[in-house]
């Protein structure tokens, strides 16, 4: 039986450890916002009553601040998604340093924007 490898401190703090890392926990919460999202959608089936119940509560701040994190979220685990299709079917080498801070830049940017469109 294999055992598993050791991480040495040192790639933990790399830069594509942090983009690996963000890519999953960013995956885990949008798999976990997902079945709950398509049961606030099925209470539609049940009529307005149903929908407006669930629909009231998304005007709490709490689920404003949700929102945002949710928006960015899919930005980063989208262009972490397009970073990892450059790393294997690219031309190029390396781990490229550059994608994952346009990664990071995007990713607030599209939070900043939704922030901006949703005030008004």
């Amino acid at each position: 039986m294999q055992s598993r490898p050791v991480v040495q401190y040192r790639s933990k703090t790399h830069l594509s450890y942090w983009a690996y890392l963000l890519h999953r926990l960013s995956g885990l919460a949008l798999a976990l916002f997902i079945p709950l999202h398509f049961f606030v959608l099925s209470q539609s089936l049940r009529g307005q009553a149903g929908l407006e119940q669930y629909l009231h509560l998304t005007e709490m701040p709490i689920f404003k601040i949700g929102e945002w994190i949710l928006v960015m979220f899919l930005t980063l685990h989208l262009t972490g998604g397009i970073r990892l299709l450059m790393i294997e079917f690219g031309p190029w080498r390396g781990l490229r340093k550059g994608s994952i801070q346009l990664g990071i830049i995007l990713a607030i940017a599209y939070g900043l924007i939704f922030l901006y469109l949703g005030s008004e």
